[in-house]
């Protein structure tokens, strides 16, 4: 019989195997919560929320809306929230997946108007249903916070880019030890459970082929008229479908960079899945399909998640884009803000060539305050051409989210 046994107890789980033991490891999130404001944090499922709130606010009142006992209670009298807390001297409240009953957030708005002293955590997978409903979101008295998959500067040593480019970085995948049936079940837990169970598309079907019509998508530009003649539904629904899955946190868009443009740009935005494992489930590999190209888009997937998670970190403001031009130049990536200006190129190739920094180099002729990074899978850290060009697993181990880009 397997025994488990655990160690560092105060630090988010990730699980081997060592012969008749199933040891679990735990990583120590960088997420820091605010110290007294109430706050929403929203993330995927699986990223390990729960687990970090349960080792972080140890002494809160935890009321768990994935209970059935505990979401019918609510549901009926979301006004027993506030006669619990008559009752207690908690000061502060996690209330985990805070969509399953949108309206107990009005009586969560009335308490902080009564300036009681108690911080909320407001936990979700989906943002969905809280704006179907018309909530108000607590009229901004409560903070929005991000939380993501693993970086790999959280995991270090133990961090291997081949195995983040073939199952990802979400916390739940890689505690298993089948990673690849998990995110199988993982993919169609969104699907059963989120997307059938809350009724939000009408067929089931049409979106599951959406889905995989949308894995060819990834890393590129988002053109809803293809989309939908390739999935036989009109545009509209494609339009409902992409925005459902933003609101679950499985894709996201980013924009075309434009300021004090020189020239023409793209019209559409480009999109990645959060998570390259997602993604590789998604995008079924056939027989004729080239595995290094997978393997390219995620990639560029990875270092778009690790991204999002720095700038969610940073405490000025900062915002990722993407460059292309009618013509067909391309950066695949501008993070830009009042303290930061970086064009970054990824590639998967571990060779290089003056072809590949065409893109950047015209994007500095339109912005000579840029500096250029160029991500590729070779060994060393040189510089070619003006450009600093990265080994794209250095990069990642030292993009530290509480600190400014160290290049």
């Amino acid at each position: 019989m397997q025994k488990s046994i655990a160690i560092w107890p105060n630090r988010c789980q990730n699980v081997i195997k060592n012969g008749n033991y199933r040891v679990k490891l735990y990583y120590q999130r960088l997420f820091q919560a605010p110290a007294e404001e109430s706050f929403f944090l929203f993330g995927p499922r699986g990223t390990g929320k729960t687990t970090w709130l349960k080792h972080t606010f140890t002494d809160a009142l935890w009321i768990d809306l994935l209970d059935p006992r505990e979401q019918r209670l609510y549901s009926m009298n979301p006004e027993f929230l506030k006669e619990y807390l008559d009752g207690t001297s908690h000061k502060k409240v996690v209330i985990d997946e805070v969509q399953k009953v949108p309206q107990i957030l009005d009586v969560v708005h009335g308490i902080i108007e009564e300036k009681r002293g108690i911080q909320f955590i407001l936990t979700g997978s989906s943002s969905r249903k809280l704006r179907r409903a018309g909530v108000n979101l607590l009229a901004g008295r409560a903070l929005w916070r991000n939380f993501h998959p693993y970086i790999a500067f959280e995991i270090k040593d133990s961090f291997s880019l081949e195995k983040a480019l073939r199952v990802g970085m979400i916390p739940l995948i890689l505690s298993s030890l089948e990673p690849k049936e998990k995110l199988e079940a993982y993919v169609d837990l969104y699907l059963q459970e989120e997307v059938k169970a809350e009724a939000l598309v009408r067929q089931i079907g049409d979106f599951s082929r959406f889905l995989q019509a949308m894995s060819y998508s990834h890393g590129s530009l988002v053109n809803l008229s293809n989309i939908s003649r390739e999935c036989e539904v009109p545009r509209k629904t494609v339009d409902s479908h992409l925005q459902i899955l933003e609101d679950l946190l499985l894709g996201y868009t980013i924009p075309v960079f434009e300021k004090r443009a020189k020239r023409v740009t793209s019209s559409h935005p480009k999109f990645y899945f959060f998570d390259p494992g997602v993604f590789r489930v998604l995008k079924k590999q056939g027989f004729l399909d080239a595995s290094t190209e997978a393997e390219g888009l995620a990639l560029e997937g990875l270092v778009a998640e690790h991204l999002r998670s720095w700038i969610d970190f940073q405490k000025e403001d900062c915002d990722l884009y993407f460059w292309r031009t009618r013509a067909g130049l391309e950066v695949d990536f501008i993070l830009y803000g009042e303290q930061a200006f970086y064009a970054i190129e990824v590639k998967n190739n571990k060779t290089l060539s003056s072809h590949d920094f065409r893109g950047l180099k015209e994007f500095q002729k339109d912005y000579p305050e840029v500096t250029p990074l160029f991500l590729y899978r070779g060994k060393e850290k040189i510089k070619k051409e003006g450009i600093l060009c990265l080994p794209v697993e250095d990069f990642l181990k030292e993009l530290n989210p509480s600190a400014t880009l160290p290049f």
